[in-house]
């Protein structure tokens, strides 16, 4: 079976508290953008997942060994003093700070991320703020700001083949096995310094020709496959257009719309006989017969539901 995504809370600010979080970063991204290493992927202009990914690839091709390290909980664990800090230390202008510093102080609950690091008491991470809201441009940003300093200490002190970083997820290169292994090490007591750790599960070495997973992508030297996660969410997005055409609740241009960007995602890894067989398979007709297996399936949804509901 496919594992589903695990949940995850997104928060959609106010349009008017959107507005001042694009004009916070209109001004501020510049100034961080100096201090950016080209490294760091996600959100940045000229950048962005598909250059993330061709930069692995590429990786995998050239060098027989890969670290792939992820963050436990990243969003939920970033510490609102530390990030005013590292704000503090670029930015100069007072009220800048301070329109920042209440967006921070502004995030809503989030998950639960209770750890302990060297130095704290039983309720040293009871008693500090932490958490920033996924869907918010700025949180998106101080998310960049929050892991630059691992980027600097990573290209200055561990000095890997290649590095590269998407948000809490990052791989680094080279050709000795036990090196990317004091790498880990590294990295671990480092981010303890950001109050974070690393997942255990999703963090270890790989053989580069093994293919290491990244941004919902197997990557293997020269090649990529999508993730068979990935695959299977798209197939029952087809079933349910499928079910919606029937019913004469979608049209086809709805529908080509919302599978055209999946479409153009996987055009970027070796998927044309997968992109072939999945449009072959899902064929689009009003007969009889599709309406009622339409139904059928809304009416067993909604019982499925019902049953849910407490």
């Amino acid at each position: 079976m496919c594992a589903r995504p695990k949940p995850r809370l997104i928060s959609a600010a106010p349009f008017r508290d959107r507005v001042v979080h694009h004009a916070l970063t209109r001004v501020i991204e510049p100034v961080f953008e100096a201090r950016f290493l080209p490294n760091s992927f996600a959100c940045r202009k000229g950048l962005g997942t598909h250059k993330a990914l061709e930069r692995a690839r590429n990786g995998c091709g050239r060098w027989p060994y890969v670290l792939k390290c992820d963050v436990r909980k990243y969003f939920p664990s970033i510490d609102h003093a530390i990030l005013k800090e590292l704000l503090e230390r670029t930015l100069k202008c007072p009220r800048t700070l301070e329109r920042a510093a209440r967006i921070i102080d502004g995030s809503n609950e989030q998950e639960e991320a209770i750890f302990y690091f060297p130095g704290d008491t039983l309720f040293t991470p009871h008693e500090r703020r932490r958490g920033l809201p996924l869907g918010n441009q700025t949180s998106q940003f101080f998310a960049n700001v929050y892991l630059n300093p691992l980027d600097h200490f990573v290209v200055r002190e561990l000095r890997p083949a290649l590095y590269l970083r998407y948000v809490d997820d990052f791989l680094l290169f080279g050709d000795d096995k036990a090196a990317m292994a004091t790498a880990r090490a590294r990295i671990e007591e480092f981010l303890q310094g950001l109050r974070l750790l690393l997942h255990d599960g999703k963090s270890r070495v790989y053989r580069s020709e093994d293919g290491v997973t990244f941004l919902g992508w197997r990557v293997f030297p020269g090649r990529m496959r999508l993730v068979r996660g990935n695959v299977v969410r798209f197939r029952r997005r087809m079933r349910r257009f499928q079910h919606a055409w029937a019913l004469g609740e979608m049209t086809l241009a709805e529908i080509r719309a919302r599978a055209v960007a999946w479409i153009g995602h996987a055009a970027h890894g070796q998927t044309r006989r997968l992109r072939r067989q999945l449009f072959w398979q899902y064929p689009f007709s009003r007969t009889e017969q599709d309406r009622t297996v339409a139904r059928r399936l809304l009416e067993q949804q909604s019982e499925e539901r019902a049953r849910l509901e407490p």
